[in-house]
């Protein structure tokens, strides 16, 4: 993918069945171009994927697919997918909050 190319987050339409977040790829040497990325409201009420984290893996999968074909994917519609969770989550690991109810560690004076 070339430095010289600019993602920039559009919005998105949140949908009975899934949201859609749109994005245009822009760069000097082309028009720029549309792309839509796609979440199951299932993936959100299963708890695969937080509002939070949708930000993130949308990026890294549009950044990813403009990689893997050199700036230009035949695909502009692209799904996010269990694949792309467990990806996520392999590569981010959650934060451990401890429980109020956890032993307090001993102390030695």
């Amino acid at each position: 993918m070339s430095r010289e190319i600019i993602v920039q987050f559009v919005g998105f339409e949140a949908g009975a069945l899934a949201r859609v977040y749109s994005f245009m790829v822009c760069e000097p040497s082309a028009e720029p171009r549309n792309f839509t990325l796609t979440i199951s409201n299932s993936a959100f009420d299963d708890h695969l994927i937080s509002y939070q984290d949708a930000p993130d893996i949308r990026s890294r999968k549009v950044r990813r697919e403009l990689a893997a074909y050199g700036n230009y994917p035949p695909e502009t519609r692209l799904d996010i997918t269990n694949a792309d969770f467990e990806d996520y989550r392999s590569t981010h690991s959650r934060r451990q909050v401890p429980s109020p109810f956890a032993r307090k560690p001993s102390e030695d004076y």
